[in-house]
């Protein structure tokens, strides 16, 4: 990133998002792939994310790059190497002016959701912001005869395709705060960081206790088979929209924590320069 003069509020920003590229590889949401970005706070036209390196080792101002909303071109045509899959970020942010960060992770906890068709539901009140239908969207369809299959959301075509499973019939309504995504992962988005970190972590949290419920039903349907399966309790659409209030209202205590356990990890750094 250029070394030019930055305002408070960017430059705030700026922190948050190396500490982010932290708490998210501290808390097994992203490891040595997925990255986190943020709308520039001044500039809705540019956005910015940490070069091509492990979300952990992000340190300083110098490891982020800017891009352009309108094709993730780098505002600094010598800007060092970015990654490929930047177009999931610029997608959304250009159908979604009310979007200011968005997470793509390849959480193990969330992968089965996204090839045994198994939905994820939201199974605590935490993790609210999920709602009662959480999409899979599949690059496959968007795939024409000469591309090449490897999964990466690397152009505006296959970022747009991803952007509209997070509206109704391909408007600019947000209706979604996350999407999984086949055999990949999946991608989150907040009206901030901190609410998107939030939705990231809780949906990794949220997977693995939904996984280990149905694994616990599983175990007591073989030990007692003359049982009648109790159903499993997921939140209903009242719920989950009480729930959200909730989730948005209390986001800052959980970030206060996560910024905690990174300064106290020697792995983590952060400085301006």
């Amino acid at each position: 990133m250029a070394d030019n003069t930055k305002t408070a509020e960017y430059t705030q920003a700026l922190h948050d998002l190396i500490t982010a590229n932290h708490i998210l590889h501290y808390h097994n949401v992203l490891d040595a792939y997925g990255h986190v970005s943020v709308r520039h706070p001044e500039d809705p036209d540019i956005y910015v994310m940490s070069g091509d390196r492990a979300p952990a080792l992000v340190s300083s101002f110098v490891d982020l790059i800017e891009y352009h909303v309108s094709d993730s071109s780098p505002v600094d045509p010598k800007a060092k190497k970015g990654y490929q899959e930047r177009f999931i970020h610029s997608e959304i942010y250009k159908r979604f002016p009310e979007i200011n960060s968005v997470i793509h992770s390849h959480s193990d906890a969330v992968l089965p959701y996204t090839v045994t068709g198994v939905r994820m539901q939201p199974v605590f009140h935490i993790a609210s912001f999920l709602g009662t239908n959480v999409p899979v969207w599949d690059i496959v369809q968007h795939y024409r005869e000469n591309d090449r299959q490897d999964m990466l959301v690397n152009n505006e075509r296959f970022g747009f395709g991803l952007s509209s499973a997070f509206s109704a019939s391909d408007s600019s309504k947000l209706v979604q705060s996350v999407v999984l995504m086949t055999n990949h992962g999946f991608t989150a988005v907040g009206n901030g960081i901190r609410q998107a970190v939030y939705r990231a972590v809780y949906t990794h949290n949220n997977a693995d206790v939904q996984t280990k419920s149905i694994m616990l039903r599983s175990a007591q349907m073989s030990i007692q088979p003359d049982q009648p399966p109790t159903p499993l309790k997921y939140l209903n659409e009242k719920q989950t929209i009480g729930g959200q209030a909730m989730n948005d209202s209390s986001q800052d205590r959980p970030w206060g924590l996560w910024v905690k356990e990174v300064e106290a990890s020697p792995l983590y750094v952060s400085h301006e320069m």
